[in-house]
Protein backbone atom coordinates (compact mmCIF):
# COMPACT_ATOMS: atom_id res chain seq x y z
CA UNK A 1 0.00 0.00 0.00
CA UNK A 2 2.44 2.63 -1.11
CA UNK A 3 1.53 6.26 -0.65
CA UNK A 4 -0.85 5.11 1.63
CA UNK A 5 0.69 7.69 4.33
CA UNK A 6 -0.49 10.75 2.45
CA UNK A 7 -4.47 9.44 2.22
CA UNK A 8 -5.21 8.14 5.92
CA UNK A 9 -5.34 9.84 8.58
CA UNK A 10 -3.74 9.97 11.74
CA UNK A 11 -4.88 8.69 14.68
CA UNK A 12 -6.65 11.96 16.57
CA UNK A 13 -8.48 12.24 12.44
CA UNK A 14 -9.80 8.72 12.76
CA UNK A 15 -12.84 9.32 14.63
CA UNK A 16 -14.18 12.50 13.33
CA UNK A 17 -13.38 10.45 9.93
CA UNK A 18 -15.34 7.74 10.89
CA UNK A 19 -18.42 9.94 11.70
CA UNK A 20 -18.17 12.19 8.67
CA UNK A 21 -18.73 8.54 6.73
CA UNK A 22 -21.81 7.67 8.88
CA UNK A 23 -23.18 11.24 8.57
CA UNK A 24 -22.58 10.93 4.75
CA UNK A 25 -23.81 6.98 4.44
CA UNK A 26 -27.09 7.70 6.55
CA UNK A 27 -27.83 11.14 4.79
CA UNK A 28 -28.67 8.87 1.66
CA UNK A 29 -30.26 5.88 2.83
CA UNK A 30 -31.06 4.07 6.58
CA UNK A 31 -28.21 2.21 6.54
CA UNK A 32 -27.90 1.08 10.68
CA UNK A 33 -24.60 2.22 11.36
CA UNK A 34 -24.52 2.97 14.99
CA UNK A 35 -21.25 1.45 16.07
CA UNK A 36 -22.75 -1.76 17.31
CA UNK A 37 -20.90 -4.73 16.68
CA UNK A 38 -24.28 -5.64 14.92
CA UNK A 39 -23.71 -3.06 12.32
CA UNK A 40 -20.42 -4.46 11.41
CA UNK A 41 -23.03 -7.44 9.45
CA UNK A 42 -23.88 -3.97 7.29
CA UNK A 43 -20.36 -3.52 6.46
CA UNK A 44 -19.48 -6.69 5.68
CA UNK A 45 -22.64 -6.47 2.97
CA UNK A 46 -21.26 -3.13 2.03
CA UNK A 47 -18.20 -4.20 1.12
CA UNK A 48 -19.16 -7.25 -0.37
CA UNK A 49 -21.38 -5.34 -2.85
CA UNK A 50 -18.25 -3.42 -3.52
CA UNK A 51 -17.20 -6.86 -4.80
CA UNK A 52 -19.67 -8.02 -6.34
CA UNK A 53 -20.11 -4.70 -8.68
CA UNK A 54 -16.73 -5.32 -9.58
CA UNK A 55 -15.34 -2.36 -8.26
CA UNK A 56 -11.10 -1.89 -8.87
CA UNK A 57 -9.78 -1.92 -5.44
CA UNK A 58 -8.14 1.62 -6.35
CA UNK A 59 -11.25 3.04 -7.32
CA UNK A 60 -12.71 2.10 -4.04
CA UNK A 61 -9.71 3.01 -1.77
CA UNK A 62 -11.23 5.88 0.02
CA UNK A 63 -14.60 3.56 0.82
CA UNK A 64 -12.50 1.45 2.11
CA UNK A 65 -10.89 3.49 4.22
CA UNK A 66 -13.73 5.23 5.26
CA UNK A 67 -15.10 1.46 6.22
CA UNK A 68 -12.24 0.34 8.17
CA UNK A 69 -12.25 3.89 10.17
CA UNK A 70 -15.67 2.74 10.75
CA UNK A 71 -14.76 -0.59 12.16
CA UNK A 72 -12.03 1.21 14.17
CA UNK A 73 -13.99 3.51 16.19
CA UNK A 74 -16.47 0.19 16.74
CA UNK A 75 -13.59 -1.55 18.61
CA UNK A 76 -12.93 1.70 20.10
CA UNK A 77 -16.23 2.56 21.09
CA UNK A 78 -17.77 -0.58 22.02
CA UNK A 79 -14.01 -3.05 23.16
CA UNK A 80 -12.01 0.07 24.85
CA UNK A 81 -9.63 0.41 22.37
CA UNK A 82 -7.98 3.58 21.21
CA UNK A 83 -6.60 4.66 17.87
CA UNK A 84 -3.14 5.01 17.66
CA UNK A 85 -0.18 5.80 15.11
CA UNK A 86 1.54 3.24 14.49
CA UNK A 87 5.60 3.02 14.67
CA UNK A 88 7.71 2.45 11.46
CA UNK A 89 8.10 -1.82 12.07
CA UNK A 90 4.15 -1.46 12.80
CA UNK A 91 3.64 0.51 9.67
CA UNK A 92 5.78 -2.17 7.59
CA UNK A 93 3.74 -4.91 8.92
CA UNK A 94 0.32 -3.69 9.13
CA UNK A 95 0.94 -1.47 5.52
CA UNK A 96 -1.29 1.02 7.70
CA UNK A 97 -0.01 4.24 9.23
CA UNK A 98 -2.82 3.73 11.82
CA UNK A 99 -4.01 1.01 14.64
CA UNK A 100 -6.10 0.37 17.22
CA UNK A 101 -4.49 -0.41 20.87
CA UNK A 102 -7.01 -2.81 22.70
CA UNK A 103 -6.80 -3.16 26.54
CA UNK A 104 -4.54 -5.41 26.77
CA UNK A 105 -1.68 -3.84 24.66
CA UNK A 106 -2.32 -5.72 20.86
CA UNK A 107 -2.67 -3.84 18.11
CA UNK A 108 -4.92 -4.53 15.59
CA UNK A 109 -5.54 -3.19 11.87
CA UNK A 110 -9.05 -2.60 10.95
CA UNK A 111 -8.52 -0.67 7.65
CA UNK A 112 -6.46 -3.69 6.69
CA UNK A 113 -9.05 -5.93 7.74
CA UNK A 114 -11.66 -4.44 5.41
CA UNK A 115 -9.24 -4.60 2.65
CA UNK A 116 -8.80 -8.52 3.45
CA UNK A 117 -12.86 -8.56 3.07
CA UNK A 118 -12.49 -6.57 -0.14
CA UNK A 119 -9.82 -8.92 -1.51
CA UNK A 120 -11.07 -12.17 0.14
CA UNK A 121 -14.36 -12.23 0.68
CA UNK A 122 -16.46 -14.40 3.23
CA UNK A 123 -13.79 -15.68 5.03
CA UNK A 124 -12.92 -12.20 6.52
CA UNK A 125 -16.19 -11.43 8.13
CA UNK A 126 -15.62 -8.02 9.90
CA UNK A 127 -18.46 -8.71 12.51
CA UNK A 128 -16.26 -12.68 13.29
CA UNK A 129 -12.86 -10.42 13.60
CA UNK A 130 -14.71 -8.47 16.50
CA UNK A 131 -16.37 -11.23 18.50
CA UNK A 132 -12.79 -13.19 17.82
CA UNK A 133 -10.57 -10.42 19.09
CA UNK A 134 -12.98 -9.52 22.00
CA UNK A 135 -13.43 -13.21 23.05
CA UNK A 136 -17.29 -13.28 22.01
CA UNK A 137 -17.10 -15.48 19.22
CA UNK A 138 -20.23 -17.75 19.19
CA UNK A 139 -22.52 -15.61 21.39
CA UNK A 140 -24.86 -13.11 20.18
CA UNK A 141 -23.83 -9.47 20.18
CA UNK A 142 -25.44 -5.99 20.64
Amino acid sequence: MEGADERVPGASQMRPYAAAFVARATARSRLPLDYSVASLRVVDALVDGLRKGGADRERVRGTLLALGAYVGEVLVRRAGGVWVDLDEGQRAYFGQPVGVRMPDGRIWNPVGKVHNRFEAGRQESLQTFYLVLHGRAGRTAA
